[in-house]
């Protein structure tokens, strides 16, 4: 066990973080439900919303095993959100893609999220900028240029 202690400060932020994501994770679920999805295959639907993605790289985006990935992609496929394509660099490869259906399910999806735009709402842009640039920098991403 450790001797060196952590401040008071850095434990209520830490707490505030883990109280985001609970409820992030809570509402993100609910809206997957609303349309008859897990919480995985809305993810990999959002994934696919924004481009046509190869089955390896949806496995390591979302850090789990490429047979989940086949079965979620199958079932979201069942429903016609989904389809599969070979890849035009690399016949042998298969990348899954959104339908326009489906395209259109992750936008409600999106838009069923808003447990944290009326907070945010309530902040000035120069705040939620300094929040972004924050949050990007804990996340070691660079800040990039203003207004980004």
């Amino acid at each position: 066990m450790s001797s060196r202690r952590t401040d008071p400060l850095t434990l209520e932020v830490v707490e505030l973080i883990g109280t985001v994501v609970t409820r992030y994770h809570e509402e993100y679920e609910q809206a997957a439900a609303q349309h008859s999805l897990t919480g995985a295959q809305a993810r990999v639907l959002g994934l696919l919303a924004l481009e046509p993605t190869p089955m390896r790289r949806i496995a390591r985006s979302l850090r789990c095993e490429p047979s989940n990935v086949t079965g979620i992609v199958d079932r979201l496929e069942a429903r016609g959100l989904v389809e599969r394509r070979p890849d035009p660099a690399d016949r042998r490869v298969k990348i899954a893609a959104a339908t326009e259906e489906g395209r259109a399910t992750a936008r409600r999806l999106r838009e069923a999220l808003d447990f944290a735009r009326e907070p945010l709402a309530g902040l000035s842009e120069e705040e939620r900028t300094a929040l972004r640039d924050l949050l990007r920098r804990m996340l070691g991403q660079d800040a990039g240029p203003a207004g980004a």
